[in-house]
């Protein structure tokens, strides 16, 4: 088992008299606190993993949560959520944004109305807060994975499994969402260390599997000998899975997916998966509750929090230390 990671020390340090202070502080805090959590969507099984997580430290400090969110991945449908959530006045807001763009200006409107904003697994502009310059620095943190390690250690994986030759692709979302962006730079990136390997065009499934799966075997139509393919999130990497399966191809064409919902342990004990990189969205929401009550508690907060990752595969996904980390349903 492979675990990674990127808290930096002084985070953590500064993160940690925070908490210390804000637990010093539940007893004797009189207003109790409202913080809403907007997912990139309600039906992931990482999102509902992230709420059980800001609903554990909620309890904790004694706060309590609001989870309102969309059904799907799309800042369309985000927008009239979020401004519905503003309209209600939390104390603080934790949002997934679903571009990193187009959620600018929105969210402007309530850092404007004088709510705290912090962004969660997704970010705006950068995702560098708190500078002092551009448009998009407004938040006062960003919580996540660290993507770009996430998309080499994916790359790395992948160029075992095809014996470091051979022709892959990244099946991802569509352009413009900020960590599906880096996990294809990094798997990109990485790749480049491996000369022997030939990177495809990416495909966009607009995060529908049924698309990814026709796109799998349309690549493997045009490249009889492609080898791999990196699923940059969740459906990208089921899709892919099923198109391999529906090609013939499983334990030929080896897939890496991203996530891993409980239905990845099936997937890989079949072989239509050969490995998957958790991630801890239990963590993502706990740290990101703990962060918004420090902050509305008078304590400083980092402007940036990363979380972990744990590389599942056959050898060790019946381990239960490796099974904690497969997501909520």
């Amino acid at each position: 088992m492979e675990r990674r990671s990127f808290l930096k020390a002084t985070a953590v340090a500064t993160l940690a008299t925070g908490v210390s202070a804000v637990a010093g502080s539940v007893k004797a805090q009189d207003k109790k606190f409202t913080i809403a959590l907007i997912p990139g969507l309600t039906t992931d099984a990482f999102y509902i993993t992230m709420r059980k997580g800001a609903e554990a430290a909620a309890k904790a400090v004694g706060a309590e949560l609001m989870f309102q969110g969309a059904s799907d991945f799309n800042p369309v449908t985000q927008v009239p959520v979020l401004d519905a959530v503003i309209a209600k006045k939390p104390d603080a807001i934790l949002i997934a944004p679903t571009d990193k763009d187009q959620l600018i200006q929105p969210l402007k409107k309530a850092a404007d109305a004088g709510i705290p904003i912090i962004t969660v697994d997704t970010f705006i502009g950068t995702g560098v807060y708190q500078t002092g310059s551009g448009d998009a620095d407004f938040p006062l943190s960003y919580i996540a994975s660290d993507n770009l390690l996430g998309g080499a250690i994916a790359a790395r994986a992948l160029a075992k499994a095809v014996g470091e030759k051979g022709k892959v692709y990244v099946s991802n979302v569509k352009p413009g969402i900020s960590t599906t962006d880096q996990r294809e730079q990094g798997f990109k990136d990485e790749m480049k260390k491996y000369p022997n390997i030939t990177v495809l065009e990416t495909q966009y499934n607009d995060d529908d599997a049924n698309k990814a799966a026709s796109q799998l075997q349309a690549v493997y139509a045009r490249n009889s000998d492609l080898d791999g393919v990196f699923g940059a999130n969740l459906f990208s990497a089921l899709g892919a899975a099923n198109g391999v399966q529906q090609a013939g191809q499983t334990g030929k064409i080896r897939v890496v997916a991203f996530d891993a919902p409980t239905t990845i342990v099936d997937n890989i004990n079949s072989g239509l998966v050969d490995l998957a990189i958790a991630q801890h969205p239990a963590e993502i929401g706990y740290f990101g509750v703990m962060a918004a009550y420090a902050h509305l508690t008078g304590n400083s907060i980092p402007t940036s929090i990363g979380t972990g990752f744990t590389v599942i595969d056959k050898s060790n996904v019946a381990d239960k230390n490796v099974a904690k980390f497969i997501y909520s349903d």
